[in-house]
């Protein structure tokens, strides 16, 4: 008796039908159920007729006393349906009109995920809301009708929106500024090509390597091959990949095997291989406006269930008709903190949406309330999250600039071109948009020693070595402190005379030089030195008046023969 006990203790589920049986009748059971080609085989009932080796089933009362489910003659071996589909009456275990045991099993799974998701959105609490991933993956659009912004790529009529709604998806690269949508924009057209046949494979350059891409490539050319299926690879940060590795896609995006799309915040021109650039078409995405920011966060504002004070009366226009039901206290915020908000992002979607979430989850932690005229009858308690909360959650103004990429030369480049126009206002706003976004002060200091020579020159000999001293300065003390002594320098340049006057006849120099042909002129000997015995015999130095020695004017030529009476001060020459 306590050896049948142990026995029947001693379950496996089968993977058919999910049903628990005895470890040692699993074998003998699985063979049934897999010819059978039913989900779940009911005990008592008989296998068809087909298989008339197969003995009739025992009764229920037998199972687990450690009597054999089914015997099964030794001279013919088993034959499992899953290698011989013709021998399970022309259905496979998947087919339409009846269900298998897992595939109750998987709706059922389903239908329960779904209630919980239906639980979460109307009785989960806020804080449940926000736990797991963060916000901004969280309210990832599915479709472009939810994506916001972009209106000049991706707006109505646009080339690109026409293709992506005709699932012809060409070789892309998308460029743009952190939060502005490049993956959002993938993940869209990676459900559209799921939903059409389309494989859609993503890759980080940040942690993929050169195997992983043959890899997939591999994998594509298979689908292409025996199913005539497309592959779609998306690559994240494809900056990342050096040259070489880039040069990995060519051929491939070149046939056709894989249509590449390819996600960057660095210009292009200089971090993606010319020869891929050309196979590709790169779609500029801009920094998301504020209009489009408040959107945004309002659509986040309503998944949450948070309503949203108005500034002009002290009711609120709510979001979803009603707070978190399952929340004590209901949770408000200023409309004015959702417009800062939206301001000090500087168009990062992504940390507008983390920011809203951090400032949400403190207040909740604190769970301080605040009275609050929210109903018509009177006020109640409730968390108020308001600007100075969600400048606390951003500590600063949130400044898109990256020391080595795009943004860095077009900062230098502005602040450039408006101390040559005498701009000191914009001049020091360029400088300190470089500063406080982290900029080395000495990158600065030197262009400013350029700057000096190239558009003051003579006009003001002194702005060099205002420059240099600059420079100095930023040596002796560094950041912070130094950022006023480049400011003095920057207004200097803004306010002093302009001259290119040096620069330009520099300039004329050189292209004499290039366009020069033939060998070089030699010096002429009256300007050679000659510092030896020999060389005064040649003539080296013969002839040559020092000009000290003249009260008047000196009358010598300089210039080799072929230049002479060449002005390079004069415009450019055609």
């Amino acid at each position: 008796m306590e050896g049948a006990e142990e026995e029947v203790a001693a379950l496996v589920q089968c993977p058919v039908c999910l049903r628990q049986l005895p470890g040692a009748h699993i074998n003998s059971h699985l063979d049934r159920c897999l010819q059978a080609g039913e989900g779940e085989v009911e005990p008592g009932s008989s296998p068809p007729s087909k298989r008339p080796r197969l003995a009739t089933a025992p009764p229920p009362g037998s199972q687990g006393q450690g009597e054999p489910e089914e015997a099964c003659p030794a001279a013919s071996p088993p034959v499992f349906s899953l290698f011989h589909k013709g021998r399970a009456g022309g259905q496979s275990l998947g087919a339409p009109g009846r269900r298998s045991g897992a595939g109750r099993e998987e709706a059922a799974a389903k239908a329960e995920d779904g209630g919980s998701a239906a639980a979460a959105g109307s009785g989960a609490s806020l804080a449940q809301k926000l736990e797991g991933k963060p916000l901004a993956e969280r309210l990832r659009p599915d479709t472009l009708g939810d994506y916001v912004g972009q209106e000049r790529v991706l707006g109505a009529q646009t080339l690109l929106r026409s293709l992506l709604e005709s699932h012809e998806i060409p070789s892309l690269i998308l460029w743009g500024p952190p939060g502005c949508g490049k993956t959002t924009l993938a993940h869209i057209i990676a459900n559209s090509s799921k939903k059409n046949g389309t494989r859609f494979v993503t890759l980080s350059a940040t942690s993929a390597k050169t195997d992983d891409v043959r890899d997939v490539i591999s994998q594509a050319q298979n689908e292409k091959r025996l199913f005539k299926r497309k592959t779609i690879l998306f690559i994240d940060e494809i900056h990342r990949f050096n040259k070489s590795q880039q040069d990995t896609f060519l051929p491939h995006v070149e046939c056709g095997t894989v249509t590449l799309i390819g996600a960057t915040t660095e210009n292009p021109s200089f971090q993606v291989n010319a020869a891929l650039l050309s196979r590709c078409r790169v779609i500029v995405l801009e920094k998301l406006s504020v209009e489009a920011m408040e959107a945004i966060l309002m659509r986040a504002v309503r998944s949450l269930g948070v309503q949203v004070l108005g500034q002009g009366d002290q009711h609120s226009r709510s979001a979803t008709g009603s707070s978190s039901e399952s929340s004590e206290f209901p949770v408000c915020i200023e409309e004015k903190a959702l417009n800062t908000l939206a301001y000090l992002c500087d168009g990062d979607a992504r940390t507008g949406l983390n920011g809203l979430q951090l400032a949400v989850q403190a207040r909740l932690g604190v769970g301080k309330t605040t009275p609050l005229n929210i109903t018509k009858g009177g006020s109640a308690d409730g968390i108020l999250i308001t600007e100075e909360h969600i400048k606390e959650g951003l500590q600063r103004s949130h400044i898109l600039y990256d020391r080595a990429g795009e943004e860095h030369y077009n900062c230098i480049s502005a602040l450039h071109k408006s101390m040559r126009g005498s701009d000191e206002n914009a001049s020091l706003y360029w400088l300190a948009r470089m500063l406080e976004g982290g900029e080395d002060p000495l990158y600065v200091a030197r262009r400013l020693v350029r700057f000096a020579s190239e558009d003051i020159g003579l006009a003001d000999p002194l702005a060099l070595t205002q420059a240099v001293a600059a420079y100095q300065g930023c040596q002796f003390i560094g950041m912070p402190e130094c950022e006023v002594i480049l400011a003095q320098c920057v207004v200097y340049f803004a306010r002093a005379p302009k001259s290119i006057e040096v620069y330009r006849a520099y300039g004329n120099v050189k292209e004499c030089l290039r366009k020069h042909r033939g060998p070089l002129p030699p010096v002429p000997l009256h300007l050679r030195n000659a510092p030896t015995r020999l060389m005064k015999n040649l003539g080296y130095g013969k002839g040559y008046k020092y000009n000290p020695m003249y009260k008047e004017p000196v009358e010598q030529d300089y210039l080799p023969e072929e230049l002479k009476g060449t002005d390079f001060f004069k415009e450019q020459r055609t």
